[in-house]
């Protein structure tokens, strides 16, 4: 079953706690989501591949595997657990599409691709990798060159994190454009809550852009359980079907 897209539009992307978390999560969001496991959370491949493939069956391979906040150190965990877990969403820095794809050995499979904010609208910072990340002068690159690169590796959206809910709010808008321009999937990641939803929702469809994921993760997080909190991915889902 392929990423189910609310309307052909949008798609759901919140992180599962536990197992049976995740299975209510897909069941409130009828379906309309991809649910985030963490390769962070799991000491090694082995490990995070033995349990992924329990979340695999109660989502329908609707699983997303994580880099886990954005961690690039954590980009080569994703393209082995590809080797593997046949999920159909997967996250990843910019520079390790292009092996995340070759691992994953199929089309089918949707990979993202890291951009960070630049501080300038309509440029995106790429050097989003383990080694890139901590070089003193950024790769900042158009977000149109950037889109065309991601095609090239075989990657199939922007990652546009870390977004600060709406404080680049311009840039926010630039990349919706390019991304409309190019028939390309965006997904909005870092600081959406419930509060700014709707708002980043809105931007996004006024810019023209054909489908989104957007990342709800630790403002719906029960801090005791660990788990996201079910009747808030319902007020996610209200939303989205107000606006679509």
């Amino acid at each position: 079953m392929a990423i189910n897209y609310y309307k052909g539009r949008i798609c759901l992307n919140v992180l599962g706690g536990s197992l049976k978390n995740a299975e209510e999560i897909y069941a409130a969001a009828e379906k309309h989501v991809v649910v985030g496991v963490l390769s962070a959370n799991y000491p090694d491949v082995p490990s995070a591949v033995e349990d992924m493939k329990k979340y695999m069956d109660v989502l329908e391979g609707n699983l997303s595997v994580g880099l886990g906040g954005g961690n690039p150190a954590q980009w080569k965990a994703v393209a082995d657990i590809a080797k593997e877990i046949k999920a159909n969403h997967f996250n990843q820095t910019f520079s390790a599409v292009g092996w995340t794809r070759a691992n994953v050995g199929c089309e089918e499979a949707h990979i993202n691709s890291l951009v960070s904010p630049s501080g300038k609208p309509g440029f995106v910072k790429i050097s989003t990798g383990a080694i890139s990340s901590k070089c003193q002068d950024p790769v900042l690159a158009p977000v149109d060159t950037a889109i065309a690169m991601i095609r090239e590796m075989g990657g199939n959206s922007i990652k546009f994190f870390p977004m600060g809910g709406l404080k680049c709010r311009e840039e926010l808008k630039a990349v919706a454009e390019a991304c409309a321009r190019n028939q390309f999937i965006l997904e909005p990641t870092g600081g959406i809550d419930l509060e700014n939803f709707r708002e980043i929702l809105q931007i996004i469809l006024d810019a023209g852009v054909e489908k989104m994921i957007p990342h709800v993760y630790s403002s719906i997080i029960d801090k005791a359980s660990g788990d996201t909190r079910i009747e808030d991915v319902k007020k996610l889902m209200e939303i989205v079907k107000e606006l679509v």
